[in-house]
């Protein structure tokens, strides 16, 4: 079984909205994956994904129920086969904490599965809706990609 870790800074917004992406994704398509989600900063740790995030979500019939922030741990590098930043400054962030013998394959998870031009997942916290229905457009297209070519192929 695959196991993916997405990470974003505060693990409220964007990596748990990717969780519950691929997660959803998964079960429709009938594939077993293990998937997680972390931030690389403790502002969050306990706290459900962000209203916004979950009410966008839903309408798509995507659920976050379950799922509570953290932060990454060394021992994640070990514990999953992919751990996917959700942006550089992550994706760097990531590189410090990465031990040397690590045997996750870490990447800026658009720029190896996105098919819509876009490197990173943006921010959506200090903006409106429609900034949370383009993380979810993103994310949607970049784990169908992920599933084609690493879970289905």
């Amino acid at each position: 079984m695959i196991k993916v870790l997405f990470v974003c800074l505060g693990n409220i917004c964007r990596s748990p909205t990717a969780e519950a992406v691929l997660r959803s994704m998964a079960k429709q398509q009938g594939i077993t994956v293990d998937v997680d989600s972390a931030g690389t900063a403790a502002y969050h740790i306990g706290k459900s994904p962000d209203s916004r995030s979950q009410q966008v979500a839903l309408k798509r019939g995507i659920s976050m129920v379950g799922q509570s922030a953290r932060q990454v741990m060394p021992d994640d590098f070990y514990d999953f086969d992919y751990i996917f930043a959700m942006d550089k400054s992550n994706y760097q962030d990531l590189q410090s904490i990465k031990p040397a013998n690590a045997s996750a394959q870490l990447a800026l998870f658009l720029n190896e599965y996105g098919t819509m031009n876009t490197g990173e997942v943006p921010d959506p916290y200090y903006g409106g809706n429609s900034g949370f229905e383009w993380v979810l457009d993103l994310l949607e297209d970049a784990c169908e990609q992920f599933l084609k070519t690493k879970v289905v192929s």
